[in-house]
């Protein structure tokens, strides 16, 4: 059997969210930490690796009995769903992450946001000599908004409906945790919404997919 159900839905940033681009050629004065940009348009992103990292991560500690070595030594169910490059079990993801592009500028500036960023200045000081290490990490505004969008990739009809609530899990758990980094501090905070699935190469069982939709709104 082979079919494709495309997956989409809105990631709205709840927290400010860093995920780092490059300060290589960074002007004097210029911020320390920038998040990562898409290079057309300067708007910030979301890669789709940084997602695909993050939730595969989340469900190896929901799913793994023993800590993973790497990726490869994951549960079963996950290599299954997310692939291996592990020697004589070598298997191709079943879900194809997107990068995201920020959709509602012209909603931030309706309340006043003159971009899609913001600069956070903060401080680390040493405990033993008081000396302040002062830096500015950028992060995009609480509001922005994502369209999330994922393929995944039927080849056994029996599998769809765990793969899903496995896809859930993860999403679940991300809601829960942070995307990008210094969640610690209160960054990255997201909330997942408008999931919606649609078949759209081959065919699939509409049972099975009013199940499959059922448990990505639930």
């Amino acid at each position: 059997m082979f079919a494709k159900i495309e997956i989409n839905g809105t990631i709205e940033i709840v927290t400010g969210l860093h995920i780092g681009g490059s300060s290589a050629f960074s002007a004097i004065g210029a911020v320390d930490s920038p998040v990562i940009k898409d290079g057309r348009t300067n708007m910030p992103m979301i890669p789709g690796s940084s997602l695909k990292g993050k939730i595969r991560t989340l469900l190896a500690k929901r799913y793994n009995n023993i800590v993973a070595q790497t990726p490869d030594d994951d549960a079963e169910c996950l290599t299954r769903l997310f692939g291996s490059s592990k020697k004589g079990n070598i298997k191709t993801s079943k879900v194809l992450f997107s990068d995201m592009f920020i959709e509602n500028m012209d909603e931030l500036r309706q309340v006043g946001l003159t971009g899609p960023t913001e600069v956070k200045f903060e401080n680390s000081i040493q405990r033993a000599t008081a000396v302040a290490n002062p830096r500015q990490i950028e992060r995009v505004v609480r509001g922005a908004k994502f369209p999330l969008h994922l393929i995944y990739e039927v080849t056994k009809e029996e599998e769809i409906v765990e793969d899903f609530k496995i896809l859930k899990d993860g999403l679940q758990l991300l809601e829960y945790d942070y995307l990008g980094g210094n969640g610690s501090r209160g960054y990255g905070r997201v909330k997942i919404s408008n999931i919606q699935l649609e078949v759209v190469v081959g065919d699939v069982d509409d049972t099975i997919m009013e199940k499959c939709q059922k448990i990505m709104e639930c």
